[in-house]
């Protein structure tokens, strides 16, 4: 096999491989470190603004080098199971322990010149989400990371605000 048949037969199927990239990893180090939850919030239809998670969420997002994250939010108000044993809660305890958080993680790109960030969701706490790539535009001020969720059914958008600890 000669330079030219590697070319005409290997460079179109490399070309091809390169386009399936799901976006440029390498702007991840711009996101590296370890974030905290400062906010999440929730716009409803009407335009008003509430706080999707209680008054006191809790939060930490986790992003390396290489774009790997993961991401775990909880409303610091969930109750304890009265039980004390995880299999023997009841549906209202479930309930409240499975909306009272919203957790995933996976690999994220990043593409600064259009403020976007895709999140290429591995795996979840809402199993729907597995295999899924999320896409949200983003602001990075004062060490602050603030996106919005794309709109659920009802049409709230969700709100997320991180501050850098490192």
């Amino acid at each position: 096999m000669n330079i030219r048949s590697i070319f005409r037969q290997g460079f179109p199927g490399m070309l091809l491989a390169a386009s399936m990239i799901p976006g440029d990893a390498s702007a991840a180090p711009l996101l590296a470190g370890t974030w905290t939850l400062v906010a999440a919030d929730v716009q409803h239809p009407d335009g008003t603004i509430g706080r999707d998670f209680g008054a006191d969420p809790k939060g930490l997002l986790l992003i390396d080098v290489h774009g790997n994250y993961s991401l775990q939010i909880f409303r610091s108000e969930r109750p304890r199971f009265a039980s004390n044993d995880k299999a023997t809660g009841t549906p209202d305890e479930f309930r409240e322990a499975v909306l009272g958080s919203s957790t995933h993680y996976g690999t994220l790109t990043v593409d600064p010149a259009n403020h976007k960030l895709a999140f290429h969701i591995s795996n979840a706490s809402y199993p729907n989400w597995a295999g899924q790539t999320q896409t949200r535009r983003y602001q990075l001020k004062d060490g602050e990371l603030s996106y919005r969720v794309p709109p659920r059914a009802n049409g709230d958008i969700p709100i997320s605000v991180w501050r850098r600890v490192d």
